[in-house]
């Protein structure tokens, strides 16, 4: 095994999923289930891994396929390495021994399906699968599956909430087809209990949790970001648009306080959520020293929140946003990945929140949009040597830009009042996109810092106004 876990340490740090901070992974195998293959020079494993690099520790799910040659497969883009005894390793989602065993166990009545992964995912692995023949199988939709990389005790967010609104009758939400869930030593023991099964199926294993889920896909369908950022481009207006989707927005919160807990805020979970805010700023001012400035209007804004009613708390989709939402002919606007921001606990991600969070998390896609107008003209300005002389037009372009996101999010607040019943705007919805934007300049200073400006404006604009 020593092999196996010197190559995967090596491997996992390069993959966009990875969530550590060491350059160097620490890895122990906390569980190991081997599944069916019906190539004899094939092995096919599940595997559960702890990284004890960071803290807190990350727990990853590495489906692996060993063969026994290389082939082609070391010139593939899942290619791991080859170990000392010549096998080589695969990550599963690109070798096809592993897509053909996920498949049977998601969705076991599906016919026999090429596979492709999806390509851009930050924090997940997806496999499209598709009927190799499909005029045999005329009702079977193509399916897409989620395969989890980063792994949490329970059940994940993003199944329970699109099953229970799948099985509710909801168009919003893509079909579920299935699930793979799995079990794995609790890390905190599975170092005492180096000699215990380590087998995902083992039923005393300490923690079990949600490894796969697969749903309908719509080939050929856009998100909605690239929807809006086209109009935006074109000065096409997307008032018509935004005003379904705040429409489709309210329908699916209203299901979902329908179907899950629906209370009251008590004053310890408004504390709870307040304190959310704080401690995020907070990580902010230590990371973007450029939110100084607007510290305390931030704190103002915070506190003026707190004080202000409050709706009762709900399920919510949790990190909403125009890339979250694809525009279905015959269906309108279809709501996917409701797993939350990925850098909130579970915990947080699963407790009853506020619906606003979603509508203010929409909000600023929309000034995101004008936002990457805004900086694509700059850097390409910048780079022209005849530019100096454009300022006007560059003004003009920004203002037009500008007005398309300021009638889009009215536009998105004027349907989605009009499907819930109730006035979004105020205080609190003020705040939450104060805190979506500390958030997005904690990501951008981290991953792009490019794109620093973009949230850093929006802080700005809601700090002061």
């Amino acid at each position: 095994m020593h092999g196996t876990l010197a190559l995967l340490t090596a491997w996992l740090a390069r993959q966009r999923w990875f969530a550590g901070t060491a350059a160097c992974p620490r890895l122990r195998v906390l569980a190991d289930r081997e599944l069916a293959t019906d190539d004899p020079a094939v092995r096919v494993r599940l595997l559960v891994l702890v990284d004890e690099a960071p803290e807190p520790r990350v727990v990853y799910q590495v489906p692996l396929v060993e063969r026994a040659t290389a082939g082609d497969a070391a010139a593939g883009e899942g290619f791991i390495g080859l170990r000392e005894d010549g096998v080589a390793l695969i990550d599963g989602p690109h070798d096809p021994a592993f897509t053909a065993a996920l498949l049977s166990l998601v969705a076991p009545a599906a016919p026999p399906s090429t596979a492709e992964v999806l390509r851009g995912e930050q924090s997940n692995t997806s496999i499209i699968f598709r009927a190799v023949d499909p005029a045999a199988a005329p009702d079977r939709t193509p399916v897409i599956c989620k395969v989890f990389r980063v792994l949490h005790p329970g059940l994940n967010p993003d199944i329970e909430l699109q099953s229970a609104l799948s099985a509710a009758g909801s168009p919003h939400v893509p079909r579920v087809v299935g699930r793979l869930d799995g079990s794995w030593r609790d890390p905190d023991f599975a170092a005492e209990q180096a000699d215990a099964p380590n087998t995902l199926d083992a039923p005393d294993a300490a923690l079990h949790g949600s490894l796969a889920f697969a749903q309908e896909f719509y080939p050929g369908v856009e998100d909605a970001w690239r929807v809006a950022l086209r109009a935006a481009r074109g000065g096409v207006d997307f008032a018509d648009a935004a005003d379904a989707l705040g429409r489709a927005t309210a329908d699916v919160h209203l299901d979902l306080a329908r179907l899950f807990p629906h209370p009251e805020a008590t004053p310890d979970q408004r504390a709870t959520l307040v304190a959310a805010w704080h401690r995020r700023l907070r990580i902010a001012l230590a990371e973007v020293p450029q939110l100084a400035p607007w510290a305390d209007d931030i704190r103002h804004r915070y506190t003026a929140a707190e004080a202000a009613p409050w709706p009762r708390l709900q399920r919510v989709h949790g990190d909403y946003h125009l890339g979250q939402v694809l525009q279905v002919p015959g269906r309108g606007w279809v709501l996917l990945d409701f797993e939350g921001e990925p850098m909130r606990p579970m915990g947080e991600r699963s407790a009853p929140d506020l619906a606003l969070r979603d509508v203010a998390g929409m909000l600023r896609s929309f000034d995101y949009v004008e936002g990457s107008l805004t900086l694509a003209r700059s850097q390409t300005t910048g780079l022209d040597a005849d530019a100096r002389g454009l300022d006007a037009q560059e003004d003009a372009d920004d203002d037009r830009a500008r007005a398309w996101a300021v009638s889009a999010r009215t536009a998105f607040l004027a349907g989605y009042r009009a499907g819930s019943g109730a006035s979004p705007e105020g205080a609190l919805l003020d705040a939450l996109e104060l805190d979506k934007a500390v958030y997005e300049a904690i990501y951008e200073a981290r991953h792009r810092p490019a794109w620093l400006p973009i949230p850093l404006a929006a802080v700005a604009r809601l700090a002061t106004r």
